[in-house]
């Protein structure tokens, strides 16, 4: 079974699940590897003892000059080493879940993306874009709709349609979910680092989404459907956290420029947030984006998961770099339903909306 299309090359896959052409011991080493080195942090009880750097930079804007300057100020201030990046596989995850030109504050930007790729590709990495949207079948419409691909065009970037590609099958780390392992795309088993590129949003049966709950986009759908029910059924926060601790090392970059608040992750408004965040570690990334939306990252379902697998979300064990986050906080409008309540630090943000679903495949997340 092929993908076919005009923009990018065709990628052939097997429904299978059996990787296609690929060596399983290269990938797993490849990826399993993940360049410990890369990061100042060797071992999750270093994590747990030093600080985790999480950096903002507020007033930005869709420059990309300016977003890379700001971006690779953010990651040298939270611990990439650039000097071992040289050769080594970059992938950049944006979330395309289900563009829309009339939405654009739905999906990452296209300059998040290229001064993203700009940064890492100075500093001698191979540089994919990959996606596999949760929605959308058409993953070149996904790249037309978003203005990714155009983008990506342009700057002569590789696209990795993560939704078609060959796979590989990774246990499960994090052993949260019943699900015993994932079936990864290529790209995302090979990477030797995974750059999360979200849209900092609310969703409306987590909460919110950032860097994290972005690493679904990891999982292909030619094998988990759209939009992915299988790890619904499985409970939302917990195949978070074991996505997040199957893949290779991932680190952050959120697109909080403009923003998605009230009935997200797609049908929410937009709001104006002109932030930046970066970070080495996800969990504290996340957390840290929590609460400048005004939630209690210990309240989030995933994020307490991931406090006690992946890395440390508490405020006292992140350190701040760049501008603080308590002058930033400007809450979200949250969808006033019965789960979502206890997140917020102000009730007053919680707005009506459509009611939840009595019985629902998503609803066991809660």
């Amino acid at each position: 079974m092929s993908h076919s299309s005009t923009a990018f090359p065709p990628v052939e896959h097997d429904i299978s699940g059996e990787p296609q052409g690929l060596d399983r011991r290269a990938l797993l080493v490849g990826g399993g590897a993940a360049l410990a080195g890369l990061l100042g942090y060797t071992s999750l009880k270093a994590m747990w003892q030093k600080k985790s750097p999480v950096f903002i930079a507020d007033r930005q804007r869709y420059d990309i000059a300016k977003l890379e300057q700001t971006i690779r100020d953010g990651l040298l201030a939270t611990g990439l080493q650039p000097e071992r990046l040289r050769g080594r596989r970059v992938l950049l995850k944006p979330n395309m879940v289900e563009p829309s030109r009339d939405a654009p504050h739905m999906t990452t930007h296209p300059s998040m993306v290229l001064a993203t790729a700009e940064v890492f590709r100075r500093w001698g990495a191979q540089v994919t874009v990959g996606e596999a949207p949760g929605h959308v079948r058409d993953t070149q419409f996904a790249l037309f709709e978003s203005g990714i691909g155009d983008a990506l065009k342009s700057s002569r970037l590789p696209f990795a349609d993560l939704n078609y590609q060959d796979v590989a099958w990774v246990a499960n780390g994090g052993k949260v979910s019943r699900l015993s392992g994932f079936h990864f795309p290529q790209d995302v088993v090979t990477a030797d680092l995974i750059v999360s590129l979200p849209k900092l949003k609310t969703h409306h049966w987590v909460g919110f989404t950032a860097s994290m709950k972005n690493l679904y986009g990891t999982i292909p759908g030619i094998i988990y459907g759209w939009p992915k029910n299988v790890l619904h059924y499985s409970g939302i926060p917990a195949t978070v956290v074991d996505i997040n601790a199957s893949i290779p090392k991932s680190i952050s970059v959120i697109d909080g420029i403009e923003c998605m608040e009230g009935d997200g992750p797609i049908m929410g408004s937009p709001k104006h947030m002109g932030l930046v965040v970066v970070g080495t570690h996800p969990t504290a990334v996340d957390a840290t984006c929590a609460r400048i939306m005004g939630l209690r990252p210990e309240r989030v379902p995933y994020l307490e998961l991931a406090a006690r697998k992946l890395g440390p979300i508490r405020d006292e064990q992140i350190e701040q770099r760049g501008v603080p986050w308590q002058p930033l906080v400007s809450p979200f409008g949250v969808l006033d339903w019965p789960h979502l309540r206890p997140l917020c630090t102000d009730p007053g943000v919680l707005i009506s909306g459509r009611e939840p679903p009595r019985c629902s495949g998503a609803a066991h997340c809660v």
